[in-house]
């Protein structure tokens, strides 16, 4: 057990072998009506720990374009911007077909549950139907806000190093093993409640293909991430992490090898971890490479949208 925040956790393999809710799942440990899982463990006492790390005061914002990955990748379109005037001196605008999950964004656990169990804490489907009321909507992760110790590890970057052949364009994994030697590389330590940032490289890699290859790639979706299963999501869990963001698609490799295996059933529908995806983690990685720091405080504002899946992170790491 790590008593973490007032409550003892159990390990990823006690809650395997738990009873009382689905095998596996976090469901309860911080009550029956919780809504924010794994978040939970950004305390007062991690925040201003997390303020510490602050000593040149560099500030990366996180948030990739609106208007990245170009086309969208599957039915999320491009947000349509409308700017008119109301005089010489004003301007309005509004956007349109503006898909939450379509660029930089943070999953709600109204996004994904287990298909025999349900959304993180046994709601049903029925209870998420984006109207007041609806369970588990991203207003909560806004109300609340995130701020803590976020730490980068940039597997992309020691990939490179390694000179090892690494597919950008497949559903190529990155196990536990590279996690774990990136961050013996960079001599980073994760903690009990760090938001973990993975820089798989992939972002870099899109940027730099031309239009054909970007609008193949939205068609027929693969994708490199975290390889998912029971290893990395023990690995998650057991450093009791409180989000995982990365640079990519969808934080693990897409399409999913195994659904029920997929870290957004596990994260999202069992144990209340939140995902971000789309991240831009290019900034912040390169400033981290060029001083050897891989921590920072962390904050994010979702916005205050009732019921909605998603939200765009507003996140900046800040050195």
């Amino acid at each position: 057990m790590a008593a973490t925040g007032g409550v003892d956790l159990p390990s990823y393999r006690e809650l395997l072998a738990r009873t009382g809710g689905p095998a596996g799942s976090a469901w309860g440990l911080w009550g029956e009506d919780d809504r924010f899982g794994a978040l939970n463990l950004l305390t007062p006492a991690r925040v201003r720990a997390a303020a510490g790390l602050v000593r040149q005061g560099h500030v990366f914002a996180l948030n990739w374009d609106l208007n990245l990955p170009n086309p969208g990748f599957g039915v999320r379109g491009k947000p349509r911007h409308h700017l008119w005037g109301r005089a010489d001196y004003v301007r309005d605008d509004l956007l349109d077909n503006f898909y939450l999950q379509g660029s930089s964004h943070w999953d709600a656990f109204s996004h994904f549950g287990h298909p025999d169990h349900g959304f993180f804490g046994g709601v049903r489907p029925e209870e998420i139907h984006g109207g007041r009321g609806s369970r588990h909507g991203i207003e909560h992760f806004a109300a609340r806000g995130l701020a803590g110790r976020g730490v980068l590890l940039d597997v992309g970057r020691w990939l490179a190093a390694q000179g090892r052949a690494f597919d950008y364009s497949a559903a190529s994994p990155i196990t536990v093993a590279d996690l774990e030697a990136t961050r013996r590389a960079q001599g980073v330590e994760l903690r009990v409640g760090d938001v973990l940032l993975v820089r798989t490289g992939w972002m870099a890699h899109y940027l730099a293909q031309p239009q054909e290859w970007r609008t193949a790639i939205a068609r027929d979706i693969a994708i490199p991430g975290l390889a998912a299963g029971p290893e990395m999501i023990a690995y998650l869990w057991d450093h009791h992490v409180a989000a995982v963001a990365a640079d990519n698609y969808s934080v693990e490799v897409y399409p999913f090898p195994d659904l029920r295996g997929s870290l957004h059933v596990a994260c999202l529908g069992l144990l209340g971890i939140p995902l971000g995806e789309f991240w831009d983690l290019e900034g912040l990685a390169a400033d981290c490479a060029a001083d050897g720091v891989y921590e920072c405080l962390l904050t994010s504002a979702p916005l205050h949208q009732v019921g909605g899946t998603a939200s765009p992170p507003n996140a900046l790491a800040i050195k």
